[in-house]
């Protein structure tokens, strides 16, 4: 399992090799993230420097609690309050990001689909798929951030818990996200979708949790968007081979190389079809 989950973060670094092979077009990547990122700071930054004056209003059953309890208990709810919009941010950021940027981010995993070989004939779904998807996904960031902030409510142990299961089921929601569109581009049902998680489920949690981590880095969201993208796409066609050959069929061909460029081994033979590197 260690070993899987180690496997799953090094295909997000593997996701960042893209950047070797085709530089302009993940520097494309990098907008959209930047855009996201400044919509939820308007929201983010008031949260974090009201939090004691929400949690205030939030507890007013305290008012008449000695201290140091009233203190300590309105603290553990700010606390519980930022983890859980942390929880909910990644969640709106990625929807937000994979909707704004969705002709360059479809760009950046037809590439990878095209240095893995045989890319499916599909285009993985378009703007509407992806705002259908981002709604979904918002709605299941929402779910997680409740979850989060009860847990942090947890008495001694919810300031460690509540963040670390926020990052853990954030992470798992992120790389189920973002494999949505090698899947969709293939056609495979929620059943099928669900098979492959169940056969990958500690890389998948190794990718979900490595993209969550970036995240919580000053910048880092932005930065690691382009890969994660990448990555996510090698994280499926991985998940698809292991189902071959588990079933004992051909597996589907992934060079060793990260993302080679023209005429390394595995690489096509044509550049990207759009030009830009």
């Amino acid at each position: 399992m260690i070993r899987e989950f180690t496997a799953g973060v090094g295909l997000l670094f593997r996701g960042f090799g893209l950047w070797r092979t085709r530089p302009g077009l993940m520097a494309l990547g990098l907008v959209p993230a930047l855009l996201a990122v400044l919509l939820l700071a308007a929201a983010l930054i008031p949260l974090a420097l009201n939090a004691g004056a929400i949690s205030a209003w939030a507890t007013p059953f305290a008012d008449g609690w000695l201290e140091p309890w009233r203190g300590l208990l309105r603290f553990a709810v700010g606390v519980a309050l930022v983890v859980g919009g942390l929880a909910l941010a990644s969640a709106v950021f990625t929807a937000l990001t994979l909707t704004i940027g969705d002709p360059f981010y479809q760009r950046i995993w037809h590439a990878v689909e095209r240095d893995l070989g045989e890319a499916p004939p599909a285009d993985g779904g378009g703007f509407w798929t992806t705002v259908g998807e981002g709604l979904r996904l918002v709605l299941l960031g929402l779910l997680i951030a409740v979850i989060v902030f009860l847990a942090g409510l947890l008495p001694l142990i919810g300031g460690f818990v509540g963040p670390v299961l926020g990052v853990i089921l954030s992470g798992r929601l992120l790389a189920r996200e973002l494999t949505g569109r090698a899947f969709d581009a293939r056609d495979l049902s929620p059943a099928d979708r669900a098979m492959l998680f169940s056969r990958s489920r500690a890389r998948v949690l190794g990718f979900g949790v490595a993209t969550q981590l970036c995240y919580l880095v000053p910048g880092g969201a932005i930065a690691v968007m382009p890969a994660a993208v990448a990555g996510s796409t090698v994280l499926a066609r991985t998940m698809q081979e292991r189902a071959h050959r588990a079933l004992g069929a051909p597996a589907p061909d992934v060079p060793p190389h990260p993302f080679p460029g023209p005429g390394a081994p595995g690489a096509p033979a044509a550049p990207f079809p759009d030009g830009v590197r």
